[in-house]
């Protein structure tokens, strides 16, 4: 009977053993497959004093800034406006913002792989500040909150768009601010 004992003593033990190798293997290969795969990608998280900079720069830019999240079908459809638009535009000067509005738990789940299938080249930062209701009047006092929404401005001038755009009416309202 000691024998017995003894002998499946050692089995659990050495087959406990195994197995954790086993996990730790595999979670080392895990993690090897998903750092190859998807590029790393660092966002600013921001409460909204944080993102105030981004909505009153002063130099000689014309900023572009969008309301955004993954979550929104308008605002999903309408990236690639924004997205075309800094592309044409950078020489003149214009630099699109994206500022996220989604759920402080999926950024790793949804937001950054979002960001690498749509190969957004926008810089993207998190607005993560639970008080809307202090600091939505701040972007613009007659903001419902609704989102997409736009602030195009520069050193003379500031407009906010509660509304969807497509990339005509985009590049028209940005034109006001070349001219």
């Amino acid at each position: 009977m000691k024998y017995l004992i003894l002998f499946l003593g050692i089995c659990l033990f050495s087959c406990n053993q195994d197995k954790k190798n086993v996990v730790a293997d595999y979670k080392t290969n895990e993690v090897e497959k998903v750092q190859t795969q998807e590029p790393a990608i660092s966002l600013e998280v921001h409460d909204f004093n944080g993102i105030e900079k981004y909505l009153s720069f002063s130099d000689e830019k014309t900023y572009v800034v969008n309301f955004w999240a993954t979550w929104c079908g308008p605002c999903v459809k309408e990236l690639p406006y924004f997205e075309k638009l800094g592309a044409t535009y950078q020489s003149d000067n214009v630099e699109v913002i994206l500022i996220s509005l989604d759920f402080p738990k999926q950024y790793e789940s949804k937001l950054k792989p979002f960001i690498v299938e749509k190969k957004l080249q926008s810089k993207v930062v998190l607005l993560n500040d639970v008080d809307s209701n202090s600091w939505i009047p701040k972007v613009d006092e007659n903001w419902s909150g609704a989102i997409p929404a736009t602030l195009i401005y520069n050193k003379e001038k500031r407009q906010f768009y509660e509304q969807s755009f497509t990339y005509e009416e985009l590049e028209t309202e940005l034109k006001h601010f070349l001219n």
